[in-house]
């Protein structure tokens, strides 16, 4: 059972320029253990900064554990990761597969999370990947993007929550009983070497819930999460989100909360990295509207971002999208935070971006549809509005946690697939 833990501090990091620099420096003054997850880790400048405070800290002997999620990360060459493994970070690559006639096949169901874990004592959780995009210097198409830095209590459920992720997926890896043998007694060793790990005293007054979305038991926490704050809230709900194509109940729950009187906002992409994401949330605005649901597109550059706020003390930060692919498919993680001050910062932050980089969309602007737009939103909106029944005929698997391949088979097309790879990051 989820539940709320209190005696927490939030930090808002907000695009790379807070973000790496931050990261980077708890990773330089880990002691004993470092544990990374995201989705896209590029061979650009961002990443190779990681892979230098990677490499100086296991020089140290802390102990690394850095997984990649295999479709977004696959054109990382010999040299980086073969420099990694022998300074002995264990490096875990999330479901990899061969192509197809040059063509990436393991789409669905990715590892799309974003955690770092320093010493059981400072977390950090959020949509960031370690990609230049993220900086603006990129120029037009750097994202815009958020994450959290915690500490205090909750950094002990992020913890476990991770060495489970690791545990099981090494378990589904080890088919035969002698790899599985292997990766128990390593995973038992680490445990008795673990007279370091202390509770983490508390921080600040936020109180948290770390939720996570699977594809075995927490199908549905965070969209379930998001439903129950927008049903409770009584004055605002701010969502600004990268990818929004949310299910039936969850585009109810926003409709009505507008019809009740509360200040209804989403904050979407108006300079999309991809084409169909603005196709897909524009059959969706003359339904949200006509409720009251104010929308407003971010044209300053690409919106990465997946964080809301309502009412004074509710926000979240995280990975995942509302869309069929981060509700219904993906390995996802958001925190949930109940703090007025972190409440009114990020509130603050993305007031901010509505006033000076958002256009906000009326019914009035909105061409009128041919019989034919108005045939197809019909059917593409009943289809994707039930994604959470249909997605499950997709294939599901146990996660699976490889070691990177070796030097001959891990030279990959670098660059050519980067962008469309980056696009649903």
């Amino acid at each position: 059972m989820t539940r709320w833990v209190g005696g927490n501090r939030f930090h808002l990091l907000e695009n790379g320029e807070a973000f790496f620099p931050r990261v980077f420096e708890s990773i330089a003054g880990a002691r004993h253990e470092v544990v990374v997850e995201t989705f896209i880790l590029f061979e650009d400048k961002v990443g190779l900064a990681l892979h230098a405070v990677l490499l100086a800290a296991a020089s140290r002997g802390v102990r690394i554990d850095l997984t990649i999620d295999g479709f977004g990360s696959p054109d990382l060459s010999p040299g980086f990761i073969s420099a990694l493994t022998q300074a002995g970070v264990r490096v875990h690559v999330f479901d990899p597969a061969p192509r197809l006639w040059g063509w990436r096949t393991n789409v669905f169901r990715r590892m799309h999370r974003k955690i770092v874990v320093v010493d059981a004592k400072q977390a950090f959780v959020g949509g960031i990947n370690y990609s230049a995009d993220h900086l603006a210097d990129y120029g037009p198409e750097a994202k815009q993007d958020y994450s959290v830095e915690i500490e205090g209590p909750i950094v002990t459920v992020i913890h476990a929550f991770v060495h489970k992720a690791l545990a099981a997926g090494q378990r589904n890896a080890a088919t035969s009983f002698a790899g599985q043998l292997r990766e128990r007694i390593a995973d038992r060793a680490h445990l008795l070497t673990q007279g370091w790990r202390t509770e983490p005293a508390p921080a600040g007054e936020a109180a948290a819930i770390f939720v996570t979305r699977d594809n075995r038991k927490h199908t549905t926490d965070i969209e379930r999460h998001y439903r129950i704050a927008i049903r409770a809230a009584r004055h605002r709900v701010v969502i600004a989100n990268a990818y929004f194509f949310p299910g039936y109940r969850l585009l109810k729950e926003m409709r009505r909360a507008a019809r009740r009187g509360v200040e209804v906002r989403l904050i979407l992409q108006g300079e999309p990295d991809m084409a169909i994401v603005k196709t897909a949330a524009n059959m969706l605005y003359h339904h949200l509207l006509s409720a009251g649901v104010q929308i407003f597109e971010y044209c300053e550059r690409p919106l990465h971002g997946k964080v809301a706020v309502s009412d004074d003390a509710w926000s979240t930060v995280g990975s995942s999208n509302l869309d069929p692919l981060s509700l219904s498919l993906n390995l996802e993680a958001n925190v949930i935070i109940k703090d007025r001050a972190f409440n009114q910062l990020l509130g603050a932050r993305l007031d901010d971006l509505v006033q000076n980089s958002c256009k906000q969309i009326h019914a009035a602007d909105l061409v009128e549809w041919s019989w034919w737009r108005v045939l197809r939103s019909f059917f593409v909106f009943h289809l994707l509005s039930r994604f959470p029944a249909w997605a499950g005929w997709l294939p599901a698997h146990a996660p699976r946690l490889m070691p990177p391949a070796a030097p001959a088979e891990a030279s990959v097309n670098a660059g050519a697939d980067r962008v469309s790879h980056a696009d649903a990051a």
